[in-house]
């Protein structure tokens, strides 16, 4: 209703939806030159109301909703259009939701970064967060969706194997409190499940270096700079907790999480996701 989409389907020629709420050809960056929003719809409130559906029942939405949230400040056309974009597909998918189908597994991580997927050499000299990089993760319990992200790295990384490996720290970060609720969930006999599955989790990365920095216990000079803040996992990674797999990249479906993709990418990781 807030950009209209609602009066406008109702007439005779229906509003045009999309089968992807971003488009993978184009990355929205701060472009000061750029003309500003024309304020045809309340920004930030349409924002806010795109994040809580991303946050529920979307999770499909949250690179191209988190995308349009950084530029709430200081809209541009361009930003704009992005937010009607993700509205056309939402209203060509209105009958759409999570479909749970819950399994014997335990908890699964998907877990990606794209490093400095935002930056251009135009605008960078005004926005410095270009050169952040964004990672993203889906975590399931039981073969449903518990937990997703897609956000902005808060610090700089100097090579594709430290985003993915910050961006693997972080995920890690909302696992081991899982773990530790379900270990006192099956440690007070809660019926969680009627067969509990033994507590341990797996993470999927498709970046090999990466994954042998968390499974070895080894010093590099270009990754000492990690060690006190983000190897704090890696004792579950020795005891067996916790096990990293590798994926191929076409295969990692929290990729929808890092950047724009293509219709067949994008549907792809959306099935293995929501359901659809």
């Amino acid at each position: 209703a807030d950009l209209n989409l609602q009066q406008r389907a109702n007439c005779q020629y229906p509003i045009k939806s999309h089968k992807i709420p971003a488009l993978s050809t184009k990355v929205l960056t701060r472009d000061p030159k750029e003309a500003k929003f024309n304020n045809s719809f309340n920004y930030r409130r349409v924002i806010g109301k795109l994040l809580y559906l991303e946050k529920s029942t979307r999770p499909e939405i949250a690179f191209a909703v988190h995308q349009c949230a950084r530029f709430c400040n200081d809209p541009r056309h361009s930003h704009g259009e992005a937010v009607k974009r993700i509205g056309r597909y939402l209203a060509g998918t209105a009958d759409k939701g999570m479909y749970l189908r819950p399994s014997a597994a335990s908890f699964d991580c998907w877990v990606d970064a794209s490093h400095a997927s935002d930056w251009n050499r135009i605008s960078a000299a005004d926005d410095p967060a270009t050169a952040k990089s964004r990672m993203g993760y889906v975590i399931s319990f039981a073969g449903c969706p518990l937990l997703w992200a897609s956000k902005m790295q808060t610090e700089i990384a100097l090579s594709s194997t430290e985003a993915k490996y910050i961006a693997l720290s972080q995920a890690m970060r909302e696992i081991i409190t899982l773990l530790a609720l379900m270990k006192e969930a099956e440690e007070m006999k809660l019926p969680i499940i009627p067969l509990p599955p033994q507590v341990h989790c797996k993470l999927f990365e498709d970046n090999s270096g990466a994954i042998e920095i968390a499974k070895v216990p080894k010093m590099r000079p270009r990754t000492k700079h990690l060690n006190v803040k983000y190897h704090h996992f890696r004792s579950f990674v020795l005891d067996g907790t916790v096990s990293v797999h590798q994926v191929s990249t076409t295969e990692q479906i929290a990729d929808i999480f890092t950047k724009a993709l293509n219709e067949e990418l994008f549907e792809k990781h959306r099935l293995a996701i929501m359901g659809w």
